[in-house]
């Protein structure tokens, strides 16, 4: 039976993510900062869909976590066959105005954390010539964004890690995908303040379980980049042609609540 180690596990895609696995066949280990929604968490999957399911509590914002997590996995003689790095957080407003901790652990959240796990975890599944790793990025990795600069340039930094990455691990038997969602109707929007920014009152908002049952089958599908949703390729096309002064504006009106 094959164990996917899932960050972020004990809410919004995360949550679902686990479930998706779990119906799936396999066995989990689930991270987050909430050991109390992850064991209740636990308990449901084992109950329902008959897989084993470990709890490691970590809070990634520590720059040891990722390498504790790991040894962790180890001394339970556990082997990570997909690795879903799901965890991240988000902030908006103006840059100047934010707290700078709030900003610097968003960064080791989304990114650095990120980047430990995956080194840490998919070098062993290249030794064992297969295996998994799903970023979980987003549209909001194509543009720069004004109103949540620190958060769009972690998710530009995690699209364009993981299309490299998957580029050179392409001959290994371990796959790679950048899995990029538009706005989720999750508790992300809420602690990021942005659950009443233009962005979610006038675009199409996802449902956590379909988005997370695409970047599952993204993943088992060996596609590199994958992004959630016909509008939300469209828009990102879009991108491609469009001047950046004009992507900057319709940005910044995006995460306004005007």
């Amino acid at each position: 039976m094959t164990t996917a180690l899932i960050t972020g596990a004990s809410l919004g895609i995360g949550r679902e993510l686990a479930k998706v696995f779990a119906e799936n066949g396999h066995s989990l280990v689930l991270v987050a900062r909430s050991e109390d929604k992850l064991r209740e968490l636990a308990a449901e999957l084992e109950a329902r869909s008959r897989v084993t399911v470990t709890v490691l509590p970590a809070d990634l914002r520590d720059p040891e976590s990722p390498t504790r997590l790991h040894a962790a996995v180890r001394e339970r003689g556990l082997s990570i066959d997909y690795l879903v790095n799901n965890a991240g957080f988000g902030s908006t407003g103006p840059f100047l105005d934010a707290e700078l901790p709030r900003e610097v652990d968003m960064i080791q959240v989304n990114v650095t954390a990120l980047v430990q796990l995956t080194h840490l975890f998919a070098k062993d599944m290249v030794a064992r010539g297969s295996g998994g790793v799903l970023n979980i990025a987003s549209t909001a990795g194509f543009q720069p964004g004004p109103g949540m600069a620190t958060y769009y340039a972690t998710k530009s930094f995690v699209v364009s890690f993981t299309e490299a990455l998957g580029h050179e691990l392409r001959a290994t038997g371990v796959k790679v995908t950048a899995f990029c969602p538009g706005p989720v109707e999750t508790e992300f929007a809420r602690t990021a303040g942005n659950a009443e920014s233009m962005l979610f009152r006038v675009g199409a908002v996802a449902s956590p379980d379909a988005v997370a049952k695409d970047a599952y089958r993204a993943l088992l599908g060996g596609r590199i980049l994958a992004i959630y949703g016909v509008a939300n390729l469209m828009g990102v096309q879009m991108l491609r042609i469009s001047p950046r002064a004009l992507v900057r504006r319709i940005v910044a009106w995006a995460n306004s609540r005007a």
